[in-house]
């Protein structure tokens, strides 16, 4: 009997790491989100964070907890052993070390080829929308293409789907807080630009429905929210939540580039990475309805609007 328990136990244990899934970013605005999808679904979840982030309500929501260094190829291999699924969640900004080169590319080439050595069934990876767009300028989006088109090629061996997402509605919560304090909002470049921005909650939802949905496997989505705001808009919510008229300070993208000139005579390699913030404040993010319709059909939920998303997170 005892010889029995222990078997059972120990398929018990096998089917538990076989299920296991790797999120990367974990303590990020979508990280930290994803991570807490799973628990809620009681799935298993190793989280991979830095020793100095703060992921105490990760391991305290049951999540195993993996310190590593996104740079350091033997931290991935030990991270990804017995996983099925990956969601890479991580970025450069998000944390807060390294560059496009070696996060958003080289950290996600490695977590391809170690999850595909080591038998995962699935790699969920996080681009951007307008990752195909050729943008020369932006080293965040030439890194998230190159790893999308590196992982298409593994597709005999690895599953994967790609989300483009639009703008994280979450990245807009601590500008919501300073306009709450201060009823002003810096709008650098042009006002009438749009974008589909995504509840960073939807996003997660998506991530985690992506590993078990046949509709999504091998596929490649743009991820916007239900609306298309031009950048104006968004004040004007922040203005309706907090019953306030908004103060707008709008400086024109020429005076962007100046100051990043100057930064470029002091240090190049920050005038570089200026350049994806560039793309993001000169152009517009859309999502068709037809995509918002794919989005719905294939995961089965209406998207939540920036309203909602910053009320309910608020707390309004």
């Amino acid at each position: 009997m005892p010889a029995l328990l222990e078997f059972e136990e120990a398929a018990m244990f096998s089917a538990e790491i076989q299920c296991m899934f790797l999120v990367t970013g974990a303590t990020g605005g979508l990280g930290r989100r994803i991570v807490r999808q799973l628990r809620e679904q009681n799935l298993p979840v190793r989280a991979f964070v830095r020793l100095n982030a703060r992921y105490s309500e990760l391991e305290q929501r049951g999540a195993e907890i993996f310190v590593g260094n996104l740079l350091n190829d033997r931290d991935i291999e030990k991270a990804c052993r017995g996983v099925r699924v990956v969601i890479s969640a991580h970025g450069a900004n998000a944390t807060g070390e390294g560059d496009a080169q070696s996060i958003d590319y080289r950290a996600n080439i490695e977590l391809i080829d170690q999850a595909k050595a080591q038998g995962a069934e699935h790699f969920v990876f996080t681009s951007v929308l307008g990752a195909d767009r050729g943008y020369e300028d932006a080293p965040v989006f030439k890194a998230k293409r190159e790893v999308e088109k590196y992982l298409q090629q593994q597709a005999d061996g690895l599953g994967y789907t790609i989300l483009r997402p639009s703008g994280f509605a979450s990245n807009l919560l601590p500008l919501a807080e300073r306009f709450r304090q201060t009823g002003i909002y810096l709008l650098i470049g042009e006002p009438q630009n749009r974008t589909s921005i995504v509840s960073t909650d939807d996003l997660a939802r998506i991530a985690v429905a992506s590993a078990s949905l046949d509709a999504a496997r091998n596929r490649v989505f743009n991820i916007g929210g239900p609306e298309a705001l031009s950048r104006d808009q968004i004040p004007k919510i922040f203005g309706r939540i907090f019953n306030r008229e908004p103060i707008i300070i709008n400086p024109p993208l020429l005076l962007f580039d100046g100051l990043r000139g100057a930064v470029g005579l002091v240090s190049p390699s920050v005038s570089e990475s200026l350049g994806t913030l560039r793309a993001l404040l000169a152009n517009e993010y859309l999502v068709t309805p037809a995509e918002v319709a794919l989005l719905e059909t294939t995961f089965g939920f209406q998207p939540e609007s920036l309203e909602h998303f910053l009320r309910r997170c608020l707390g309004i």
